[in-house]
């Protein structure tokens, strides 16, 4: 719904904590602050260290109960290095996946000076998030739990404690194909294991006693079969949510799409950074993202360029809409 300017500033005139200037304090420059993003979510934090830990378990029992002990040497050291490969790529994968900026719209760069770096023409609309202060790029939705905008948020992951969005989705699409790949492969050798010891006798089977042997593989099962499916699961939505370029929330909003879309080909190579190659697997190597067109690009302001009341009044007598929106 478009709102005149009149009725615009008489929203303005009744929540002006908004504009506020100690309310919409930005944070300080990133160069002072290095280049991490972590985001100090105590149930993000506690899934993370769990699934980390979970992981940890399932090289437990495929290293110590079931390949170590094993008599056929060559058996072990090829699955014992897939595994253990799979695994550190998956953790890897995750540690990046958690500490990407997911594409975080500075906080309070709502001022007079960067809005009129925009060089918008009359009519144009801008979106202020009231929650931090910023000028929303286009595709861009706030999170509650990262207290932030996000540009092109799919959605807040607890598992990884972070959004996946714009910057690190390919982390969060590795994480997902690497775990269930290594759940398959841990379901296999479960199999594999325990027609081994129903052919031979347990005890010689594992080095652990046989009621201790079956509770560590029944768990790894039930733990493998379980993140396979959600893992496969997430992994799909995700490339799907890629190559039709719509994030999940969009899907969910059923929003109308106001952006050009890519081909699935194209979305691909945008979301991993570049061409295909042996690059999109490596969760070690940077995006090489197209930069944001200068209407998009968002940088922080200083506090005092916050717009005061009499200001944004002269601005909207300009007949440039902005609109305050509640997510």
């Amino acid at each position: 719904m478009m709102i005149t300017p009149v009725h615009r500033f008489r929203d303005i005139e009744r929540k002006p904590e908004y504009l506020q200037p100690e309310k919409c304090v930005p944070p300080p420059s990133r160069t002072s602050l290095g280049t991490m993003w972590f985001i100090r979510d105590g149930c993000g934090i506690a899934c993370a260290v769990v699934t980390w830990m979970l992981v940890f378990y399932a090289d437990f029992v495929v290293l110590l109960v079931m390949l170590v002990p094993s008599r056929d040497y060559v058996y072990s050291v090829i699955n014992g290095t897939l595994f253990n490969t799979l695994a550190f790529l998956a953790l890897a994968s995750h540690f990046r996946a958690m500490l990407t900026d997911p594409g975080a719209v500075p906080k309070g760069n709502a001022t007079k000076e960067f809005i009129e770096s925009l060089q918008l023409k009359p009519g144009q609309v801008v979106y202020k998030c009231p929650k931090c202060c910023s000028i929303k790029p286009d595709r861009a939705h706030h999170c509650s739990v990262c207290k932030r905008c996000i540009r092109k948020m799919d959605h807040h992951c607890p598992w990884v404690n972070n959004c996946v969005g714009e910057n690190n989705q390919k982390y969060f699409v590795l994480f997902t194909m690497y775990i269930a790949l290594i759940s398959l492969h841990a379901l296999i050798m479960v199999g594999f294991h325990f027609l081994y010891c129903f052919e031979e006798d347990w005890t010689k089977c594992s080095s652990f006693s046989p009621p201790t042997t079956v509770i560590l593989l029944i768990l790894l099962c039930f733990e493998a079969l379980l993140f396979l499916i959600f893992t496969s699961v997430m992994f799909g939505t995700q490339v799907h949510s890629i190559c039709t370029d719509e994030t999940g929330i969009e899907r969910l909003k059923n929003q109308k799409p106001t952006w050009q879309k890519v081909s699935g080909w194209e979305g691909m190579k945008l979301a991993f950074g570049g061409a295909f190659s042996l690059s999109w697997f490596n969760p070690f190597s940077n995006l090489n993202c197209k930069s944001p067109a200068p209407s998009e690009v968002v940088a922080a302001a200083p506090a005092s360029a916050i717009m005061t009341q009499e200001e944004i009044e002269q601005f909207l007598a300009r007949d440039v809409s902005i609109q305050m929106l509640q997510e």
